[in-house]
This record gives structure tokens, sequence and C-alpha cells, in this order.
């Protein structure tokens, strides 16, 4: 079941978006639940006083009070790997978009085509995070690591080092040992001391890749282009 919450300040906008949700929701067979706000203050307090949990996030910017902007700053602590994206009119947020971890930016004057595909990308993306885990062998004990938490590995002389969300994790095993034992389509070889997971990746600068904890890692001009076309395939188009 995929938990929405959806917040615009204009009453009609929020029918409008919920009815568009569900729609292509309900033809991919998609479990859904929604819930809507008119305020960011209200959706702030339900997640943070009451603990209410929500897998995605539409969010318009421009509302009074608590804005767009300010709203996932603030949500992060509480939910850490929630998907945001941002309905709004005003397109010069573009770019800030990618500043605040925001996974995609759906301008209300195209909603009938973005706002679809921009939801089933983000389901698509949290049905892919969703219980699977790689099992670290360490020191006599293991370790389940969500994929989700794998930022990247680098090899590390025989060693392959998972850096993830809480910290590094050693193995004794080659990168294309990992690599295999994954055996996911969102890790790529940056180079062939660097994988990747695509999850985590906000944008191509030149021969880098920006993550969402503000890392940049270095690309191979040897593997640029396939990293490229890979994220494509696996996003599609961002706006």
């Amino acid at each position: 079941m995929l938990k929405i919450a959806l917040c615009d300040d204009e009453a009609q906008a929020v029918v409008r978006e919920e009815a568009l949700v569900k729609a292509c929701l309900q033809a991919r067979g998609i479990g859904h639940e929604i819930t809507t706000y008119t305020r960011g203050q209200n959706l702030l307090a339900d997640i943070t006083d009451d603990g209410f949990f929500y897998d995605l996030i539409l969010l318009d910017i421009e509302m009074p009070g608590l804005s767009g902007m300010d709203l996932p700053r603030r949500l992060r602590a509480f939910l850490p790997n929630v998907r945001i994206l941002f309905v709004t009119s005003h397109t010069e947020y573009a770019i800030d978009a990618f500043e605040l971890s925001i996974f995609r930016y759906v301008p209300k004057h195209n909603l009938e085509e973005k706002l679809p595909a921009a939801v089933l990308d983000a389901a698509r993306l949290i049905q892919l995070e969703t219980g699977r885990t790689y099992v670290l062998h360490s020191a006599g004990r293991l370790e389940k690591l969500p994929y989700r938490d794998i930022l990247y590995i680098r090899r590390e002389g025989k060693n392959a080092v998972l850096l993830t969300a809480n910290g590094p994790r050693k193995v004794r095993k080659s990168l294309q040992q990992v690599f295999d034992e994954l055996s996911a389509p969102e890790f790529l070889f940056l180079d062939r001391g660097c994988i990747a997971n695509l999850l985590q990746i906000m944008q191509i600068r030149g021969s880098e890749a920006v993550l969402q904890n503000g890392e940049v890692l270095p690309i191979s001009r040897s593997h640029l282009q396939e990293v490229k076309e890979k994220l494509n395939r696996f996003w599609g188009e961002q706006i």
C-alpha cells in the first residue's frame, strides 16, 4: 500500500491532482491511500506530532505560512526516505528542487502529461527499495543492509567498502563479486573502483555524479556515456 500526502492551498488543485494520481495508480493496479491537505502546517504536524508515515508527498511551493520550499527540510528528520514531488506553477524553483533532494518537479500547466508519469516513477522506485537487502557477513556476525541505504561501493585493496547512510561497511570481496550479488538495475560502475546506486544520484555534472547527500563521485571517461544512458533509461525525463 503506497501512502501518499497531497498538499496545495488551492482546494480545486487538490481535487484535480488527487483524481490524476488515483487514476494512474488504479490503472496499474497499485494499492494506495491518499491524504490531502490545504495547509503545510497541518501536514507537518501530522508527521511530527502524530507520527503519520508517507512514502510520497506532493507539494505546492507557494503556500501561505509554511511553504513547499520550507517543508522538505523539516520533514527529512522524520521521514528521511520520503519521495517528494513539487507540483507548482513557479518554474523558477526547478533548480532549487535539486538542492532539496526533490524527486521530481511537475509544472501545473502540464499536469495531465507530467504528473501521472512522475507518480508512477516514484511508485516504481519505492517498490524497488522495499524489502531488498544485501546480506553482509563480517567478524562472525550477519547484517542486512537495505539497498536504499547503500550510497556507493568503493574498492579498498582486496576489500569492497559499502558506504551506507549509517557509515561504511567492509567486506573481503571484489567489487565485481558484490555487484553480481546485488544483481539490481540501480547499481552500476562509475569506474573500475566505484559502484554507485542510481537511486542516490541527483544529477550528472560534467564527468561527476552528484549524490543526494552532496557527495561528488568521479566518472571515468570510458564509463561516462554508459552511466548517462543507464540513468536516462532508469529515471526517464526529469522535468
